[in-house]
């Protein structure tokens, strides 16, 4: 029974990780949308939009990781 919570509770705090993620990446889009599109410039392969997009992500994980 333990490890059937414990694999509940990574479902759950994934899940959340998932949302806190596509939410950082939705605000940074909506912030840097008059200079340029993010999805378009990954699609372009712009590897110094992608490496922003990771910093911003490992960043949320460490936050979220003091948190919970």
């Amino acid at each position: 029974m333990e490890i059937l919570s414990k694999i509940i509770e990574l479902i759950i705090y994934t899940l959340i990780g998932i949302v806190f993620c596509f939410i950082g990446y939705k605000i940074t889009e909506k912030i840097y949308k008059k200079s340029f599109n993010l999805t378009e410039e990954i699609d372009n392969n712009n590897k110094a939009v992608g490496i922003m997009i990771s910093g911003m992500f490992i960043a949320i994980g460490i936050l979220m990781s003091g948190v919970l």
